[in-house]
């Protein structure tokens, strides 16, 4: 099976890719899996700077984004800059308020010492919609991965290649591979991700 990306003014396809297989998919969960044994032990200080390096990536590459947006699923130019520009943003915000929000909270107790602590679970599959193809991602993936997580992008069969041009750009940030994949999958093959037992949450965007 492959996915289309098709420009939806004069309905001519971009790029066609070839869409993951059953093998393919499982090999990218395992990837994040053991990406997540090491990804869990770095440092606030170290997530957090690559957040700061997302963002000066995603501006660097402004008019770039926003003409792959345009392409893909419609929007004016100007729209696509100012997405990503709110991209660049909420990753800036997470590197900088990320530990604050997952800090240790006290909790009464007869104890001598308690409190609730705020630990990563592990890998989490994102779906997401097209209508906003690079702030749908980026509003999970920033405190998704500043909380030690790792994540899976199931994104919209239209807009296949502001997924794939995500994962590109996380890893020209420095984030170890395996870290953030994209899954170049349909809806149908979405049921064997989640019943994976190394994918730990689901956060959905769509109707």
């Amino acid at each position: 099976m492959s996915i289309q990306s098709i420009n939806p003014v004069n309905g001519q396809i971009i790029k066609t890719y070839q869409e993951d297989s059953a093998k393919e998919i499982t090999g990218k969960i395992e990837n994040a899996h053991k990406a997540w044994a090491t990804w869990r032990k770095t440092s606030f200080a170290e997530r957090a700077s690559l957040l700061t390096n997302t963002a000066a990536i995603l501006r660097a590459r402004k008019a770039e984004l926003a003409a792959l947006m345009a392409m893909e699923m419609g929007k004016p130019l100007k729209d696509g800059m100012a997405e990503v520009e709110k991209c660049a943003l909420v990753c800036e915000y997470y590197a900088a308020n990320g530990e604050a929000f997952l800090k240790d909270q006290p909790a009464p107790t007869d104890a001598t010492n308690s409190y609730v602590s705020f630990q990563p679970i592990g890998v989490v599959l994102a779906i997401m919609p097209w209508n906003f193809p690079f702030w749908q991602s980026f509003r999970f993936l920033a405190p998704g991965l500043m909380a030690g997580n790792c994540a899976l992008l199931k994104h919209a069969s239209n807009v296949p290649g502001c997924g794939l041009i995500t994962e590109e750009m996380l890893l020209q940030a420095g984030f170890p591979k395996g870290v953030f994949q994209t899954l170049m999958i349909g809806s149908k093959a979405v049921k064997q991700v989640i019943e994976h037992p190394y994918v730990k949450a689901v956060t959905l965007t769509g109707s």
